[in-house]
C-alpha cells in the first residue's frame, strides 16, 4: 500500500467518493467537514453505494464492511496528524482552498503530502499557499470516483517526483484507476475540452438554436455522447461549470471561454442542477423534465 492512512477534506460527491476508493483499497480513511450533518450524510452515501457495488458482486459483504469500519469521521484539523496524505475537495474557489490549507498544514507532519482535486486552479499558485510546495500535488478525480476510471495528476513548479511518483503509485497501484498526466494550465486536460463545450451548448440553448431536448439527444445520437452536454452539466454542477470557466476565462484571457449569461442567470437564480433539484431539467418529478 502506498498510502496506509488517508485525510479527505470535504464530505461532498468527490470527498466521500475518494474515501470510499481509499477505504476499499485497504487504507485508514479520515473525512473532515464543518459539520456532523455533512458528515453523516457523506457516511450514508458512501455506505449506499457501496451496497450497489455488492448487488452487482464487484465487492463482497466483508469487504464492505471493513471498508466502513476504516473510515473515521471529525471536524478538526488535528486528526490528520498521523496522514501520509491529505487530499483537499473543496469546492472551486481559490480563497476558500487558501484559508484550509493554512488551517491544515500546521497539524501534518513533516513528510505528509497534500493532493488538491481541483479541476481547473493552478497547482503552482495553491502550492504556494502552503509550507511544502514540493510535497504538493494536483490529484483530480472525476465523479463519480467508484465509477470513473480516471485521475489527472498534475504537477505543480515545486512537486518533487518523488511526490509525484507516489501519487501516480497511489492512483494507479493503489487504487486502480489510469492516471492521465497534465501540465499545469487553466483546466488541465478534460475541463480544458469539456467544459467549453458544454458552455457551447448553453449558448446554442440560450440563442435558440435547439431545444433542451433537442440539444442533448442529437449530442447523445449524432457524437455518441452517453450523456447530452446540459444533462452532462446538471450532473457536474452549473456552479462548478461556472467556477471552472471564470478560471478558464480570466487565466487564459481569451473571450472563447466566456460564460453564457444563461449559464450565470441559471446559479444566481440557485438552479444548479440535480443537486439543487433543477437546472436545464426540473428533477421534482419522477422523471426530469426540461425547463426550457
Amino acid at each position: 500500500m502506498i498510502f496506509e492512512k488517508i485525510g479527505v477534506i470535504g464530505a461532498g460527491q468527490m470527498g466521500n467518493g475518494i474515501a470510499h476508493v481509499s477505504a476499499l483499497s485497504g487504507a485508514q480513511v479520515k473525512i473532515l467537514d464543518v459539520g456532523e450533518e455533512q458528515l453523516s450524510q457523506a457516511m450514508q452515501l458512501i455506505e449506499d453505494s457501496m451496497s450497489r457495488q455488492l448487488e452487482r458482486t464487484s465487492i463482497t459483504e466483508e469487504e464492505k464492511a471493513e471498508a466502513l469500519s476504516r473510515i473515521e469521521l471529525g471536524t478538526d484539523y488535528s486528526m490528520f496528524g498521523d496522514c501520509d496524505i491529505v487530499i483537499e475537495t473543496a469546492t472551486e474557489n481559490e480563497e476558500l482552498k487558501r484559508e484550509i490549507f493554512r488551517d491544515l498544514t500546521p497539524h501534518l507532519r513533516d513528510d505528509a503530502i497534500i493532493g488538491t482535486n481541483t479541476s481547473s486552479i493552478s497547482v503552482t499558485r495553491l502550492a504556494a499557499n502552503t509550507d511544502r510546495p514540493e510535497l504538493f500535488c494536483g490529484v483530480h478525480f472525476m465523479k463519480p470516483v467508484p465509477a470513473m476510471p480516471l485521475v489527472e495528476l498534475i504537477r505543480g513548479l515545486a512537486t518533487s517526483e518523488e511526490t509525484f511518483e507516489k501519487c501516480r503509485k497511489f492512483s494507479e497501484e493503489q487504487l486502480g484507476k489510469t492516471v492521465a498526466v497534465a501540465e499545469d494550465f487553466p483546466g488541465f486536460i478534460v475541463n480544458r475540452i469539456l467544459l467549453p463545450m458544454v458552455n457551447e451548448a448553453i449558448y446554442t440553448l440560450y440563442e435558440g438554436v435547439g431545444t433542451v431536448t433537442a440539444i442533448d439527444t442529437a449530442m447523445k445520437l449524432g457524437a455518441k455522447h452517453p450523456l447530452g452536454p446540459l444533462e452532462l452539466a446538471d450532473f457536474i454542477g452549473l456552479d462548478t461549470c461556472l467556477a471552472i470557466l471564470n478560471v478558464l476565462h480570466n487565466d487564459l484571457a481569451d473571450a472563447k471561454y466566456r460564460p453564457c449569461p444563461l449559464l450565470v442567470k441559471y446559479v444566481e437564480a440557485g438552479w444548479l442542477g440535480v443537486k439543487a433539484g433543477r437546472g436545464f431539467y426540473d428533477y421534482s418529478g419522477p422523471e426530469p423534465r426540461p425547463t426550457r
